[in-house]
């Protein structure tokens, strides 16, 4: 019986691309305490080299001038604004204003004027007002690092698509708690959601771009 690659199963059909659009935005998914800090139950190794690599991209989309948006999950104390999604993973119950573990990573902090988008659900788009933000400010180009890439880098990318963004996601700047969820995943979305390429094609094209925000 037919035993077909990986590859060869997709290949012609789910390998397009879809580039680099004329204006990005840098988009920090869940950046936060809770993924970096050994002990919390959300920890993951892989984030914390994940938000490391993140830190050049940062810093060339704020020398180019190019909107960066973060995200964070909060929680009433009660949780009934996390509806199932906290039914069904209860730890996020904790992501609630003043706890430490729900800040965003110190080596990520936001400047002043920097955009933070709080979100209850896995996606940065559903139930915010990130689309209108972004089409708002001229953005095409949705340069995606984050965690986990198996839930709202995912879940992100295929909103991102479905609100009509070029999504490129920078392969050593997303992590998830294992890696084979995390390959999985970077797969799926390469092959219908968007471009997953190296850092440094992300580097490259910030460098490249004229520097400023559209208006």
């Amino acid at each position: 019986m037919d035993n077909p690659s990986l590859e060869s199963s997709y290949r012609g059909v789910f390998d397009g691309r879809l580039g680099f659009g004329r204006q990005p935005a840098l988009l920090l998914v869940d950046f936060i305490n809770a993924y970096t800090t050994p002990g919390s139950p959300l920890y993951a190794a892989p984030v914390v080299a994940a938000v490391r690599e993140t830190v050049a991209v940062l810093a060339r989309a704020r020398e180019q001038g190019v909107l960066v948006v973060y995200t964070r999950v909060l929680y009433s104390g009660h949780g009934q604004d996390g509806g199932l999604f906290v039914q069904k993973v209860p730890v996020l119950r904790r992501m609630v204003a003043g706890e430490p573990l729900a800040e965003i990573v110190p080596d990520l902090a936001p400047l002043p004027a920097e955009v933070i988008v709080v979100k209850q659900y896995a996606s940065a788009f559903f139930g915010t007002a990130l689309a209108a933000t972004l089409t708002s400010q001229g953005v095409d180009t949705v340069l995606l690092t984050g965690c986990s890439t198996s839930g709202c880098i995912r879940a992100t990318a295929v909103d991102g698509l479905q609100h009509g963004f070029r999504v490129i996601v920078p392969r050593e700047c997303v992590a998830d708690r294992h890696p084979e969820p995390h390959a999985a995943n970077l797969f799926d979305i390469n092959s219908k959601y968007g471009d997953v390429v190296a850092k440094a094609e992300v580097l490259d094209y910030l460098a490249r771009r004229p520097a400023g925000r559209a208006a």
